[in-house]
């Protein structure tokens, strides 16, 4: 189909649930990660940005932020960056270097042992970090029904595209990703929706860590600990990124195999790098580097033009088994 489009993609529908922090106004928010999510596309299949040239549409955003911070951010603050973003075809040397640096795994290392241990979380040097826990306090706690009205904007509009029979790409940036995971979980258990998510794609994800799965809906549970109404996960995270502590869902998350709630499981975390620099330095972390990084752009590509048995993977590699694969 080089070169032309059908209408073969007209059921796609690609729904994005940012991450924590002040967002800019959902339109122009919604503009500046769709020419990421273009752009990284484009990298690694030029057809397939193509195609998603002619369905412009078929990208959703859940505008959250502004319920959850009452304020919005100035655009202009990040345009110039995401044009230098866009502009380039990698990470540079700098990049790699800063995020493999000594500095970044000793911090890993503190983070983890205080994951594990949560009364050091207090005595963490990063304040970044202690700010971030505080911030999802506010959303596990359901705070005047906070979280309950996050997981309602998910929920909406994949109910609407499960009713239509629509073929959906589920993103969950950072504290998104846990968002939308306790969105399935309701969809599933208090719902009993019939829906399936086709692909769920989490990127910098904290889903691993022992601080956020106690506070999952339904984790403490045997019956109902997980949602089952996607097809198969790919969590990716990059090099350096603090806030995605655990790099690893699959063995968390293995018993949902067995339990028929999920056809496979990916961790992809190696030779992964998100290039996102602003006047701050380089930042491991934000979803616009993630979103041009080539794992994740080629999950998006496969999924897009060849089915669910494609995302992930590099045209003609041969499909994951079920569970772990695609450590690339």
């Amino acid at each position: 189909m080089a070169g032309t489009v059908t209408d073969t993609y007209v059921n796609n529908k690609i729904v994005f649930v940012p991450g924590k922090n002040p967002k800019p106004a959902p339109d122009a928010h919604r503009a500046l990660l769709w020419r990421c999510l273009r752009r990284g596309v484009e990298l690694v299949d030029p057809v397939a940005a193509n195609s998603l040239d002619a369905w412009p549409g078929c990208f959703e955003l859940i505008a959250w932020n502004a319920i959850y911070y009452d304020q919005i951010k100035d655009v202009e603050e990040d345009i110039p960056w995401i044009e230098l973003l866009c502009r380039k075809t990698g990470p540079d040397a700098d990049d790699v270097r800063a995020s493999l640096s000594w500095r970044k795994k000793r911090a890993r290392l503190l983070y983890t042992i205080a994951d594990l241990v949560p009364l050091l979380i207090p005595l963490l040097p990063d304040p970044a970090v202690k700010n971030t826990i505080r911030e999802t306090e506010r959303y596990f706690q359901n705070q005047d029904g906070i979280g309950t009205r996050l997981r309602e904007l998910v929920k909406a509009p994949l109910r609407t595209l499960f009713a239509h029979g629509q073929r959906v790409l589920l993103i969950g940036h950072s504290l998104g990703a846990v968002i939308a995971y306790d969105a399935l979980w309701e969809l599933t258990h208090l719902e009993r929706h019939p829906g399936k998510v086709d692909l769920f794609l989490t990127i910098g994800s904290p889903l691993g860590m022992r601080f956020v799965q106690d506070r999952l809906l339904g984790f403490r549970q045997r019956e109902r600990r997980f949602p089952c109404n996607l097809r198969r996960w790919v969590n990716i995270t990059a090099h350096g990124d603090i806030a995605a502590l655990d790099p690893d869902v699959h063995d968390d998350y293995l018993p949902m195999l067995g339990q028929g709630c999920v056809e496979t499981i990916e961790d992809q975390n190696r030779g992964v790098f998100n290039y996102f620099r602003n006047e701050q330095g380089l930042n491991e972390h934000r979803s616009y580097g993630y979103l041009v990084e080539p794992h994740v752009a080629r999950t998006i590509a496969g999924w897009w033009t060849g089915g669910p048995e494609q995302a992930g993977r590099a045209p003609g590699t041969a499909a994951p088994l079920a569970g772990r694969a695609g450590m690339a």
